[in-house]
């Protein structure tokens, strides 16, 4: 099996989209995306891109991504940000996984940033696993918090 990780350009955009709602019916929130192929094109490319993406193909064909953006630590400084690394189920354990985290954490020191995190739900064992494994602190004691564009509103509704 030949695997190519690159960064992704505008093409691939279909072929992520497609493993962002895997994501979502592995995560068992199907109906949850709302983003298009055609919003990842214009975030993602342009002047100003919202996210910096990385694939594994084999034989050409895209088979796992994962998508990163920076953020800032008022404690650390610059943080780059994993939002989801994903392998086609069918392709899980052959080295994928590995080889875009290894991309990942190479292009976070490149940018010389301080940390690079991401959120793993607490449920995906597998996961949790291969990122303790590689070094990663999985920080249990923490919970997510988000404001949805309905809680956007209802919050700026109540100022």
């Amino acid at each position: 099996m030949n695997i190519n990780v690159r960064v992704a350009v505008k093409k691939d955009m279909p072929e992520i989209f497609d493993l962002i709602k895997e994501l979502a019916v592995f995560e068992k929130e199907p109906h949850a995306v709302s983003i298009t192929v055609e919003d990842l094109e214009n975030y993602g490319f342009g002047n100003h891109p919202k996210f910096h993406c990385f694939v594994a193909d084999v034989d050409g064909k895209v088979k796992a991504m994962a998508l990163v953006y920076m953020r800032f630590s008022t404690w650390k400084g610059p943080i780059l940000h994993l939002e989801d690394l994903v392998v086609k189920q069918d392709m899980r354990g052959h080295g994928l996984g590995t080889a875009l985290l290894d991309e990942v954490v190479k292009y976070g020191n490149e940018l010389d940033v301080k940390r690079v995190s991401w959120e793993v739900i607490d449920w995906n064992e597998p996961a949790i696993e291969f990122y303790e494994k590689k070094g990663a602190d999985v920080k249990r004691d923490w919970d997510v918090v988000h404001l949805d564009e309905d809680g956007i509103k209802n919050y700026l509704s109540k100022l």
